[in-house]
């Protein structure tokens, strides 16, 4: 817009609903790649950047690298309970702030020789926060994301 100031952007309940499906479904993507590669100790696993933008993608992609370099992969499940907390189609880009409670009892880092539990690494049930972006070409890429391992859930 030339001149004054832009007109606030409005948005109706429809496009936050269809944020907060693209952006669960961009985090569930996140998690299965994730899994995937983790499991496989492929930090390049092309489904990765299907789901993930950076910061988080180079934090997933050089935590699996670690755990490869010291003979470790993840195993087992990664149960996920999540929910959007807020959604702002205003912002640039727009985002949706997703909250978890991942239950990781079942999920484990375990040495790739004999798939025994490297320790220190036990699992439980914990609070994820992660933001979706949407980025210009459309699609919804999850850029943040945290684990709250000291606040179970």
């Amino acid at each position: 817009m030339a001149g004054g100031a832009a007109a606030p952007a409005t948005h109706s309940t429809a496009d936050e609903r269809a944020a907060e499906k693209a952006a669960l479904a961009a985090y569930s993507g996140y998690l299965d790649a994730s899994r995937a590669a983790s499991a496989r100790s492929d930090p390049g696993h092309p489904a990765l950047d299907r789901f993930l933008a950076d910061p988080l993608l180079t934090r997933v992609r050089v935590a699996i690298r670690d755990a490869k370099e010291h003979g470790a992969m993840r195993t087992g499940k990664l149960v996920s309970d999540p929910t959007v907390v807020s959604v702002d189609l205003a912002a640039d880009p727009p985002t949706v702030e997703i909250q978890d409670c991942l239950d990781a009892r079942g999920y484990r880092l375990v040495y790739a020789k004999d798939r025994k539990t490297v320790p220190g690494t036990g699992g439980g049930r914990y609070l994820a926060t992660a933001t979706a972006a949407r980025y210009p070409d459309g699609r919804w890429l999850v850029n943040t994301g945290t684990a709250h391992q000291d606040q179970p859930c």
